[in-house]
């Protein structure tokens, strides 16, 4: 009797279960490659008009000197700690020279996320660089201490939440890849273009990273330093709930986020700002528009739903009552 030898497919030839890279993106990421697309031009968007804004500014005379006096006021970014680490006694670095370089590289990275180069490496940058914000901001929140100047009254979590959630957007976009109409993918192939991980792990990222402001906006509305896209607060809350519920309920409170976000910005406009001016004043609003309007577009997923953890606590009771009924029939017997 003869075998039949079977050949090996050809590492040039895909096949079913290997698909080819140029396959795989092209399968793998048409769900939501326009979701990394609009993510990574509503964050470039708001790197390139953050980082014009400060460098203009930085590097005229007449207007630079109190562009540094803003960020290291008692009402600034940076506090007292991270003054005497950054430009103690030694340092190489001033205030202003460390600005610059920090509005230089937000201006060429925002354009770079625009344009979809080097997208992975920028979004885990930002990630972690959005918390800087949060720990570098000068707080004074002990209970009956009046600090005699006018700074941030808050905790810092709270005043700079909107960073916090953009810095999980960021994570999200890591894990989306470039997408489509990207440098990237025509630089480096499909690999770097395609997401690295299940779209419902990705939107559960987004999700959480979306509530999370609306939830403390909606809390917090009112308290001094703490950023409310709108007031009361209750609506706030509402769309956070409706988005964290998941499914079509939660498009529906991202649409909810979106109209609550896009009111906003639209109120913050002015005709005396000038369009940099204006463009500033809603920076951070513009990516978080495009984060809501992602999920307004496309379910988020089914992990950690309402209808999710309703599973899991079914789940859990049965077994817990299964393992009862174990031990029950084994001291029976």
């Amino acid at each position: 009797m003869t075998g039949h030898v079977q050949t090996p497919p050809s590492s040039a030839a895909p096949t079913a279960t290997s698909p080819s890279p140029a396959s795989r993106f092209d399968i793998a990421n048409a769900a939501f490659a326009n979701a990394a697309l609009a993510l990574r031009v509503g964050m470039g968007t708001l790197f390139l008009i953050g980082g014009w804004n400060k460098l203009s500014k930085l590097l005229m005379p007449s207007t630079s000197d109190a562009l540094v006096a803003s960020y290291t006021a008692t009402t600034g970014y940076i506090n007292e700690f991270f003054m005497a680490y950054l430009f103690g006694p030694g340092s190489v670095l001033s205030p202003w020279t460390f600005l610059t370089a920090l509005s230089t590289f937000e201006l060429v990275s925002g354009v770079m996320l625009i344009a979809g180069l080097l997208v992975r490496p920028l979004a885990l940058i930002y990630a972690f660089l959005l918390w800087t914000f949060v720990v570098s901001l000068p707080v004074v929140t002990t209970n009956g201490v009046e600090p005699g100047v006018k700074t941030y009254m808050a905790p810092a979590l709270l005043v700079q939440i909107r960073d916090v959630g953009l810095s999980g957007l960021m994570f999200a976009l890591y894990a989306l890849g470039s997408g489509h109409r990207s440098l990237d993918l025509r630089l480096f192939g499909p690999d770097a273009a395609a997401p690295l991980a299940r779209w419902e792990t990705i939107g559960l990222l987004m999700r959480l990273s979306l509530a999370v402001v609306l939830i403390v906006g909606g809390l917090f509305a009112g308290m001094p330093n703490i950023k409310a896209w709108l007031q009361p607060g209750v609506i706030m809350l509402l769309a956070a709930a409706l988005l964290l519920w998941g499914g079509r309920i939660g498009q529906l409170g991202a649409a909810a986020g979106l109209a609550i976000v896009t009111i906003y910005s639209v109120g913050k406009l002015s005709f005396d700002a000038g369009l940099v001016g204006n463009l500033n004043a809603i920076k951070r609003e513009i990516a978080f528009i495009a984060a809501f309007a992602i999920l307004t577009l496309r379910d988020s997923g089914p992990l950690w739903t309402a209808s999710d953890v309703a599973r899991r606590l079914r789940e859990a009771v049965q077994a817990r009552n299964q393992m009862r009924s174990a031990d029950a029939a084994s001291l029976g017997s």
